[in-house]
């Protein structure tokens, strides 16, 4: 990495020309390149690892600018590590790689700020909390509690896209950390992309109002929980049940707030 050149960014050039609407581009978070620990970054090119964090930050910075260069305004970076914390069993994963999980929030934080600082102007950027979406599976579970409160109050993110489809997410109640008068927003991802049986409008209003009872309603949003194919495998869901659910995402949320949030 410390050698290595900025990539052309050719896929967003046609942009600015030929559209109005808002485009996204999602990415691995930064966060992912510090899985495995010490004991995963070569030594001899980085002897310390506070270089190599500053190389992956310079990376990104870069990878920012090109793509606000060629039109894109919305970045999401995907994040299974978080989830990860919020997970017993796979906390000891970190301990085992010979971090502390109860640090990592800090670490995790310090990371992305440091790219997002360098964001160009006018660009959105949310994460995407990812409990595992391959071919319908998943990875990790528990309740947001255990990073909620750095999560919210640390992280300078325009938007936290959280998996909320299944009891393995636990409850709304990690929501209270979210702080106050804030521009930033809840994405709620009540609707599930690995199960067949599509949600209800009246199941998912009643869900927000208990989210909102946490965070402003003005401050909530509402998508599916993670994307409908997260590898080459898919998720077990046809296109006819993609389409149905993406419009039950829609109408609700014109019911909820006027418009399709």
């Amino acid at each position: 990495m410390r050698h290595s050149q900025p990539i052309e960014v050719d896929s967003f050039k046609f942009v600015k020309a030929t559209t109005t609407r808002t485009t996204k581009q999602a990415m691995p978070s930064p966060t992912m390149l510090l899985r495995g620990g010490r004991g995963s970054v070569s030594v001899e090119a980085y002897p310390d690892l506070a270089e190599f964090h500053d190389d992956i930050a310079r990376v990104y910075i870069e990878e920012l600018r090109q793509l606000g260069d060629a039109g894109c305004t919305y970045v999401q970076m995907d994040d299974t590590n978080y989830t990860y914390l919020c997970d017993a069993q796979l906390r000891e994963v970190f301990r085992q790689w010979g971090d502390d999980p109860n640090d990592m929030p800090d670490r995790f934080a310090t990371l992305i700020n440091k790219i997002i600082a360098g964001k160009p102007n006018g660009m959105t950027v949310g994460i995407h909390l990812c409990r595992g979406n391959s071919s319908g599976q998943w990875a990790a579970e528990g309740a947001y509690e255990p990073i909620a409160d750095k999560l919210f109050n640390q992280l300078d993110v325009d938007g936290f896209f959280l998996e909320y489809d299944d009891e393995r997410s636990g409850g709304f109640e990690p929501l209270r950390f979210f702080p106050k008068r804030t521009h930033k927003r809840i994405v709620l991802g009540l609707v599930s992309t690995k199960s067949t049986t599509v949600e209800t409008k009246d199941a998912l209003r009643r869900r927000i109002d208990r989210a909102a009872k946490y965070v402003p309603i003005e401050n909530l949003c509402l998508s599916p929980q993670c994307g409908f194919a997260s590898t080459y495998r898919g998720n077990p869901l046809t296109q006819e049940m993609q389409r149905r659910k993406l419009d039950l995402v829609v109408e609700t949320a014109i019911d909820v707030w006027g418009t399709a949030k």
